[in-house]
């Protein structure tokens, strides 16, 4: 060996995503690899991925690796900037605000937030003053640095620093010897990173509002502030999403549920909603769709007690596992009863009442059930995160043979049903086995890959959440994509064998032996009353006819037409329309804007030409003449526009 070959710098195979192999010197960054292959991709680099590990831009790979660059242009991309941007709330919050303390920053959808002690509440020009400190910060276009730093040395610092709340996060962390630090000028904060390599890439970003939250989540807790705010990669992007926050402010549904007298909240029963007439006539009109709709699908439909003894949610694992959101008490034969937060166990029980047969299987158990569930005040939001709802459940039992074919034909189902509220842009998501869960990996392989054979043989894309499944089996999860480009999750279907095998039940194969059923835990619209929130901002309170609380209105023009409105509008409420009438003695502009503000879809006028030759002057909510016309040619087209989808098409089709 020559001296020359000894002194030879150790070399390392990178595996690029073109597939191509390219030899490095040994401990060669991220970054500089990142230059090997073009200077505008080295300038574009957030941080990179090592052997499908993120990682940061600075971080050095000191063996054969898979190595793929991170930009802003990707998802992963724009997760780190808005983490790094969390991060910058900090720099800047301390310069302005040395006494305050830092706590957590992390990402959420759309953006990130961070919380923070400080011995004042922050207000609107505190939240300016930050923001355009952040922008000054970023101007700078300075390096963040990270140190990989022994746990002695993190804790000295902190202490220095009196970041108590670091501090508490260290010690939450008795395992880990050293931990990543990031230098932002004179700041540091403690992270798993990766981060942005320099501040320029932090431009477009917008701090949006200012709230309370409890340190852990823990209302028990001392009270944080938490600052929250979105980043974009681009300009364009930030924009756009701000349009669409100024959007869904105006569609708000609590807002809208004001204005049109739907529900109400109140301190007496936090998290409950209190549905006035027109509210409860909407739901009552989901109710009734999905009825029809189970029942075409070979469902019945069941009811179970809403309170139930300690023993049930013990053999279904939901008092091992849940039992922090649950609601409990005990009566005073010192028996402990719960309030339940699934409906599961109920189904689990009629099932197992009375022997079944292979030829009963499956059997499809719908349930309109109403749910407790302990959510902390601070997550509480209108119809969206509530306490008390109704689920429109359904448990399926089936022959393990059969259950691939029930995933397929509750996934049709559900698809269908979006499509008839309006929502074509479904996403579906696959979500796995979580760290906390029951049953033995075998069982989970099984379950997961019959909810893939489902998928592909109806060829739907899907996205894999790694360790979001419920804690007894995997779930896809349906997520819808509103008028303005919002995303919200709604049904789900969960395949489980565990809770069949915890509670004994069986049926009688065709060898006349027990064998333990499939269980399948489904929901389409999830809570009633989140669906109802969505479909209230989705269409900005002007429902289509057929969910309409109210679907005509009958007025008069004075009131010596008084009676003739009162006769047309019985005959319309005669008819199945939700009608009412209104013969107040009001300017007939007056009543037009009223109802038209109100969403109610149709108005009919009635004065002295319409009295005499029996006839209605129908007009639409957005203001368009529809003309003058017998009652009888009215009432037809009152109620063909305000028929359910389900009788517009034929039942095969359902």
């Amino acid at each position: 060996m020559t001296m020359q070959t000894l002194l030879a710098p150790e070399t390392i195979s990178v595996l690029l995503p073109d597939g191509s192999s390219r030899q490095f010197p040994k401990g060669i960054t991220a970054i500089d690899i990142a230059k090997a292959i073009g200077e505008g991709l080295a300038k574009a680099t957030v941080a990179a991925k090592v052997n499908d590990n993120l990682v940061d831009a600075s971080d050095v790979i000191n063996k054969d690796a898979r190595v793929e660059i991170i930009t802003s242009a990707s998802d992963e991309g724009l997760s780190i900037i808005r983490h790094s941007t969390a991060h910058l709330v900090g720099h800047a919050v301390k310069q302005l605000y040395p006494t305050a303390k830092m706590v957590i920053g992390p990402v959420i959808d759309d953006g990130f937030y961070y919380d923070i002690a400080y011995e004042r509440s922050f207000t609107q020009e505190d939240l300016q003053a930050i923001e355009l400190r952040m922008h000054e910060l970023i101007a700078q276009h300075y390096e963040v640095i990270k140190k990989i730093t022994p746990r002695n040395h993190v804790i000295d610092i902190f202490k220095a620093r009196q970041e108590d709340y670091k501090l508490r996060l260290v010690e939450d962390m008795a395992d880990v010897t050293t931990m990543g630090l990031y230098y932002h000028q004179e700041y540091i904060d403690m992270c798993r990173g990766p981060h942005v390599p320099n501040t320029r890439f932090l431009t477009f970003f917008k701090l949006t509002k200012i709230s309370g939250a409890y340190w852990r989540g823990d209302v028990r807790n001392e009270q944080l502030q938490r600052i929250y705010g979105t980043a974009w990669a681009t300009k364009k992007q930030l924009d756009a999403y701000l349009l669409q926050l100024q959007e869904a402010e105006k569609r708000d549904h609590r807002k809208l549920g004001k204005e049109l007298n739907l529900f109400h909240f109140q301190d007496d029963a936090p998290g409950a909603v209190f549905w006035h007439p027109h509210g409860w006539t909407i739901f009552q009109q989901l109710i009734q769709y999905m009825r029809l709709r189970q029942q075409a699908s070979g469902y019945v439909e069941v009811n179970t007690p809403d309170v139930m003894d300690r023993s049930l949610w013990e053999i279904s694992g939901h008092w091992q596992n849940y039992r922090q959101n649950m609601f409990t008490t005990t009566t005073e034969d010192e028996r402990i009863f719960a309030l339940k937060p699934m409906n599961c166990p109920g189904g689990v029980s009629l099932f197992k009442h009375g022997l079944k047969s292979y030829r009963d299987l499956p059997v499809r158990m719908a349930e309109f059930g109403k749910v407790h569930r302990y959510e902390p005040s601070g997550s509480l939001h209108g119809l969206m995160r509530v306490r008390h709802f109704t689920q429109d459940d359904a448990h399926i039992f089936c022959t393990p043979d059969t259950m691939q074919q029930e995933c397929s034909l509750v996934i049709a189902l559900v698809l269908d049903i979006y499509k008839q509220f309006g929502f074509t842009e479904v996403a579906i998501k696959l979500s796995t086995r979580p760290a906390n869960r029951m049953g033995d990996d075998a069982t989970w392989d099984h379950l997961e890959q019959s909810l893939i054979d489902a998928l592909d043989s109806m060829a739907l894309e899907y996205q894999i959440n790694p360790r979001e499944g419920a804690f007894y089996g995997p779930k896809l999860e349906f997520v819808l994509r509103d008028a303005i480009g919002r995303d919200w999750q709604c049904g789900t279907l969960q395949v489980d064998m565990n809770l069949p095998e915890r509670f004994d039940i069986s049926y009688i194969n065709e060898a006349g032996q027990r064998q333990r059923p499939v269980m399948l835990h489904r929901a389409l619209f999830g809570s009633l009353e989140r669906f109802i929130g969505i479909l209230l901002e989705h269409y900005s309170g002007t429902l289509p006819c057929w969910l309409a609380p109210v679907q005509a209105v009958v007025m008069s023009i004075t009131e010596q037409h008084a009676s003739y409105a009162t006769q047309v509008g019985q005959q319309l409420i005669r008819s199945g329309i939700r009608a009412e009438i209104d013969t107040r003695n009001e300017k007939i502009g007056y009543k037009i804007r009223e109802h038209s503000m109100a969403r109610t879809p149709y108005l009919l006028i009635v004065g002295n030409e319409e009295m005499i030759n029996k006839t209605v002057t129908l007009r639409s909510q957005t203001g368009e003449n529809l003309g003058t016309s017998s009652l009888t040619d009215t009432l037809l087209l009152l109620k063909k526009m305000a028929a359910s989808p389900l009788y517009l098409c034929p039942l095969q089709q359902i």
